[in-house]
């Protein structure tokens, strides 16, 4: 019974001290500026993504159509407004997040992500086997 008792202690202090180094090391990781995904600083100090940002041009690019009420109301999550019938909306084609043309253009030009689900917001170009040859 004692022995079961040390056992245990032991194998509880040895699981928190795995803890406590893998959570340094997570620690360590980000203050060291490593692990930030796309998040890039650039030599000057200020901050973008090392993707490309988006230009008027690439923002054109992007569908857009006019939302028509339905059963379910949707909200833009820039805004937080709920959409109305007859406003012109903006399709994220990677992820199929909607949101209102002047709020998610002015997202895009500052970053290329969706607001939602932080996918790269324009449609990669689709590569076949035939052009990897």
């Amino acid at each position: 019974m004692v022995m079961e008792i040390v056992v245990s202690a032991v194998l509880l202090v040895v699981g928190i001290a795995v803890l406590v180094v893998i959570h340094v090391c997570i620690v360590g990781r980000a203050l060291r500026g490593e692990g930030e995904g796309i998040w890039r600083s650039n030599s000057n100090g200020n901050s973008n993504y090392g993707m490309k940002r988006f230009s008027k041009e690439d923002l054109e690019k992007l569908p857009c159509y006019e939302y028509k009420t339905r059963d379910l109301e949707m909200e833009c999550v820039v805004c937080l407004e709920n959409f109305k019938n007859g406003e012109r909306c903006r399709l994220l084609p990677n992820c199929n997040h909607s949101f209102h043309v002047q709020c998610i253009d002015s997202w895009l030009l500052n970053r290329p992500i969706c607001p939602i689900c932080r996918t790269f917001a324009a449609a990669r170009p689709k590569i076949s086997l035939i052009q990897l040859n």
